[in-house]
C-alpha cells in the first residue's frame, strides 16, 4: 500500500493545486487532486454535483475520492476544501504529513472572489468565506501536521516553506 508524501488540506482558493504542483516537481513525484478524481469519475464539475444532486451527495463522493487517494498514491495529495468535514476522512489523515495552507479573508477575496464555479460562496464571497472559515479552522488545525500561512507569499515560497515544516528540504 502506498502513502502520500505530502497531503495538502485548506480554504478553496488558498493555492493547493498550484503548491501541490511545484512539491511535485521539487520531490520528483506525481501530484493528484481529489476535486479533479471526483470530476473526472462523475464526467462534471463540482458546481453541478452540487446544483444536480447537493452537497451531501458531492460530500459522499469527496469521502471515497479521499479514501482511494490516500490508499493509491504515493506523491503529493490535494484535498477539497470541505474534506476535512467528515470525521471518518478525519481519522483517514492521521498519521499523514498534512500541510493546512492557511489564509486570511482578505487575500481569499482577492483569489476567489465571484468565482460561479465556487458553489459555497456564490452569494456575498467574504461573509461566507467568513463563516465557512469559523467553521473549519480548527478542523484543518486538527489533522495538520503543520501550518503554512500563504497570505503575501508566492506559490514558489509557500512550496519551500511546506517542505521545510514537513522536513523534506533537503529535496
Amino acid at each position: 500500500m502506498s502513502t502520500p508524501v505530502i497531503v495538502l488540506v485548506g480554504p478553496m482558493g488558498v493555492g493547493k493545486s498550484t503548491v501541490g504542483q511545484l512539491l511535485s516537481d521539487r520531490l520528483g513525484t506525481g501530484y493528484r487532486d481529489t476535486d479533479e478524481d471526483i470530476v473526472t469519475a462523475e464526467g462534471r464539475s463540482i458546481a453541478d454535483i452540487f446544483l444536480e444532486d447537493g452537497e451531501a451527495a458531492f460530500r459522499a463522493l469527496e469521502k471515497d475520492a479521499v479514501r482511494a487517494a490516500l490508499a493509491g498514491h504515493d506523491g503529493v495529495l490535494a484535498l477539497g476544501g470541505g474534506a476535512i468535514l467528515d470525521e471518518g476522512t478525519r481519522e483517514l489523515l492521521a498519521g499523514h504529513r498534512v500541510v493546512y495552507l492557511s489564509m486570511d479573508v482578505e487575500e481569499a477575496v482577492k483569489r476567489t472572489g465571484l468565482n460561479a464555479a465556487r458553489p459555497l460562496l456564490a452569494v456575498n464571497p467574504r461573509k461566507q468565506w467568513r463563516e465557512l472559515m469559523e467553521a473549519r479552522r480548527h478542523l484543518y488545525e486538527a489533522v495538520a501536521t503543520v501550518v503554512v500561512a500563504t497570505d503575501g507569499r508566492t506559490p514558489e515560497d509557500v512550496a519551500r516553506a511546506a517542505l521545510e515544516a514537513v522536513e523534506l528540504k533537503d529535496v
